[in-house]
């Protein structure tokens, strides 16, 4: 960690203790959106906030567009702060194509001036659209929204440097969990509704890193990914993407984890979430078990899933003749789509972190062609990312793999580190390149049918 990060420990702590305090009276500000609301009160199921109701039809609108404004306190644990949130609904566009209507959450810094913000995408995993960050803040209390209360710890530092972040519920109104595509069109709308809305004090001024870990990784690396293509308007304001722990190629993951004791109940969120953003049912393919399971984690969260079944498998899943994943082609179409080995190659400077200490986690798994990972995510599949972003005309790509940390460890060292990386990137400092050092990985290449068992 760096002297001027060291320094702001303190700064962090009292940011963090002060999110904490009691309420404050805060300004309402009036915002040029199509609706505008004041709320001091927590959400719930039925919060009209989150749904477009609007005369014209959702498509008429670009994406980023905002449809929708309300500022409240920041939440956390379900208890007000001093800190003023500002929540937009803007129009974003699912993982299909089609117009979609979605959430985020701009937060002020209390020293910052607008010029520099960070999307920050949280690592909440879940199938429950309940536990999306936004109703974190707004102060609604689930188990699933543990996760982004949490991540305050996180942010609190950021906030502490002056930087205004930008908190997207990436998964969408649908919880559309692993939907690569879709948590990147979340991502880059939600900027582009942030720099629109005049309440968040943000515009074309305004410079944007990307952070996130885990599922927030998903989101970061498709963003950055998409930005070229989907959102060139954003991508020129982008200076970087930070991440650790991420997904690559789905269907290696899922046969990383086959088995592990805890974390193979993301084989059955994965399967219900891509089913989800695709609209594959998947039930015909279930035994009674695996019907069972997929009941239990319907609107389940990593929360619910992480350790609950030791030793899961998608052939204790599954019918006989469907005992490889491999066998049911919709899914096969599925995950190829999201793939990141089949996605652009981002113009922006990168910072990835991986574990591969997997075994404290109890994945045990060293499959041909997988290998080892962080207890969740390969290594192996990272490292190829990373060598095919350098090897396709991005050599700003820095690459750190923990080899005796796991998925749950390595943020500790990740997090500071890409802190500081953005720093720089935001002082305009060259970014460093492993380019050349990144040690050798799996293939990314599209999976293939295989016929029935």
């Amino acid at each position: 960690m760096s002297r001027t990060a060291v320094r702001l420990i303190p700064v962090a702590v009292a940011t963090a203790a002060a999110m904490t305090a009691a309420p404050t009276a805060t300004a309402v500000e009036s915002v040029p959106a199509v609706t505008t609301a004041v709320t001091t009160s927590t959400t719930t199921a039925s919060d009209p906030f989150y749904t477009y109701d609007g005369s014209e039809p959702l498509s008429s609108f670009a994406p980023g567009a905002v449809l929708k404004t309300r500022t409240l306190q920041y939440h956390l644990v379900g208890i007000p702060t001093p800190l003023k949130a500002i929540q937009l609904l803007y129009r974003s566009t699912d993982a299909q194509g089609r117009p979609a209507a979605n959430v985020t959450t701009v937060v002020r810094s209390l020293t910052g001036d607008g010029s520099k913000a960070v999307s920050y995408q949280s690592f909440y995993d879940s199938l429950n659209p309940e536990d999306g960050p936004s109703r974190a803040i707004a102060g609604d209390l689930t188990l699933g929204g543990v996760i982004p209360n949490a991540e305050a710890l996180f942010m609190a530092p950021l906030l502490a440097k002056g930087y205004t972040l930008v908190i997207p519920d990436t998964q969408g109104q649908r919880a559309a969990f692993a939907a690569g595509p879709e948590y990147g069109t979340n991502t880059l709308d939600s900027i582009r509704a942030a720099t629109r809305s005049g309440a968040t004090g943000l515009g074309d001024h305004t410079r944007f890193g990307l952070m996130g870990y885990s599922g927030g990784a998903i989101a970061t690396n498709w963003a950055a990914a998409m930005a070229p293509a989907y959102a060139p308007d954003v991508n020129r304001k982008l200076v970087g993407f930070a991440e650790g722990g991420l997904l690559v190629t789905p269907a290696h993951n899922l046969q990383y984890v086959d088995g592990s004791l805890a974390w193979s109940g993301v084989i059955p969120m994965a399967i219900i979430g891509v089913a989800r953003s695709f609209e594959i049912d998947v039930k015909p393919y279930l035994n009674s078990y695996g019907l069972k399971v997929y009941t239990q984690l319907e609107k389940g969260s990593i929360v619910n899933a992480l350790g609950r079944y030791p030793g899961l498998t998608w052939k204790k899943m599954a019918k006989p003749e469907y005992e490889k994943v491999n066998s049911v082609p919709e899914l096969v179409t599925a995950v190829n789509r999201i793939n990141l080995g089949s996605a652009a190659t981002p113009t922006i400077p990168g910072f990835i972190a991986q574990g591969d200490g997997g075994v404290l986690e109890g994945t045990f798994s060293d499959r041909p062609g997988i290998g080892t990972g962080d207890g969740v995510m390969v290594a192996g599949d990272v490292r190829a990312l990373a060598r095919q972003y350098c090897a396709t005309g991005n050599t700003a790509i820095s690459y750190r793999q923990y080899e005796l940390l796991s998925h749950v460890g390595v943020p500790v060292l990740w997090a500071p580190l890409a802190l500081d990386w953005l720093d720089d990137r935001f002082a305009g400092r060259t970014a460093p390149s492993d380019c050349g050092r990144i040690p050798a990985g799996n293939s990314l290449a599209p999976e293939v049918p295989t016929p029935l068992s």
